[in-house]
């Protein structure tokens, strides 16, 4: 559990870095068949701060958890970039995808943390 938190710090971490805006955490633990226990959700404002999200995400949690993704999705178009961490998936999504898709009321059942934008 402790490996998991300190990945779930490095993300929202590094999404904090390049001012991604609404992450929500979703803990999925509770629920059966979810592909993993955790969804952390955020948005940034155009397509390249989406890049530079995805990059402080994969940097930050690599230079403090020495963990890489397993796989990287959506960088080529940068709406929603799908980053898979194993027991945690990072969904970076551009404002229109991510009210449209909904994905912390998809998930009804999960308990989302709310963490605060830095100004």
């Amino acid at each position: 559990m402790t490996e998991t938190k300190d990945l779930l710090d490095s993300i929202t971490k590094g999404i904090q870095e390049k001012k991604g805006e609404r992450i929500i955490i979703a803990d999925l633990t509770d629920i059966e068949d979810t592909a993993c226990n955790y969804f952390v959700i955020c948005q940034g404002g155009s397509p390249n701060q989406l890049l530079a999200l995805a990059d402080s995400v994969k940097e930050t949690v690599r230079q403090t958890t020495g963990i890489k993704p397993a796989a990287t999705e959506g960088l080529r178009f940068a709406h929603w970039v799908a980053m898979d961490y194993g027991d945690v998936m990072v969904h970076i999504m551009v404002p229109e995808l991510r009210t449209f898709y909904n994905l912390e009321n998809l998930w009804a059942d999960a308990i989302l943390t709310e963490i605060q934008d830095i100004n």
